[in-house]
């Protein structure tokens, strides 16, 4: 059995149809989306199907939790418009007012901040035996993911250096994360053992989609077929 955990998809579809192909789920395997599954992207009620197909769990992001949130606060008495399903900053949604209603019900479905693995279903601890959690942006410093606000579940908490919280964190449960962008998978190390990774490779910008696996320390990840915004 393998869990794979994946970064920003951000409405990437094609990417991600390409990354499950490589992955070759079989039966016992799991996917783990790390959110900002939808915004910006060309394609995201492909997105929502395709992981839904594929029965993936997933975390909230923070353009999804800013959309729950103003859904919430201001209940649209009309069909959905752009403006009431456009992401984090007012990022938009490509999606029409049907499209865009068939993601807000995959998203009250997976209406969760983090996942880890003692608790999920078919989960395996990593090759030297840790527990690990999944989440979009990271901790708060001190806390496990359990107890951390969900403020900083879905923006990366700073430390009072004003460096992010993974320059703190010193483990002993692995914390796979998404959100802040780079070339490739950035691994936190601390007494010669990986305590966090970075999963967010930047497929949005045409960079390469990326999956985990912590079970079997492993990466897998595909290049995009081209660069869908700008950064």
């Amino acid at each position: 059995m393998a869990t794979w955990v994946v970064g920003d998809i951000h409405g990437c579809a094609a990417e991600l149809e390409r990354l499950l192909a490589e992955l070759e789920l079989g039966k016992g395997d799991s996917l783990v989306a790390l959110g900002d599954l939808f915004h910006r992207g060309p394609d995201p009620l492909r997105v929502a199907r395709l992981l839904a197909a594929s029965g993936a769990r997933t975390v909230l992001g923070n353009h999804e939790h800013a959309l729950l949130a103003r859904l919430r606060s201001h209940p649209p008495s009309r069909e959905l418009t752009p403006a009431d399903v456009c992401g984090d900053s007012g990022r938009p949604l490509h999606a029409s007012p049907a499209e865009a209603m068939e993601l807000v019900e995959f998203l009250g479905e997976h209406a969760r901040y983090f996942l880890e693995s003692r608790g999920l279903p078919g989960a395996g601890p990593t090759p030297d035996g840790r527990a690990w959690c999944a989440v979009h942006a990271g901790l708060t410093p001190g806390r496990t993911a359990r107890a951390s606000r969900v403020e900083d579940l879905v923006y990366p908490a700073r430390l009072g250096s004003g460096s992010f919280w993974y320059e703190g964190y010193q483990g002993p449960e692995l914390v796979l994360f998404g959100h802040l962008v780079q070339k490739e998978p950035r691994r936190i190390e601390r007494g010669g053992r990986t305590v966090a990774i970075g999963l967010d490779t930047g497929a949005l910008y045409g960079g390469r989609l990326t999956a985990y696996c912590p079970e079997r320390d492993e990466f897998r990840s595909v290049r995009a077929e081209r660069a869908h915004v700008e950064r």
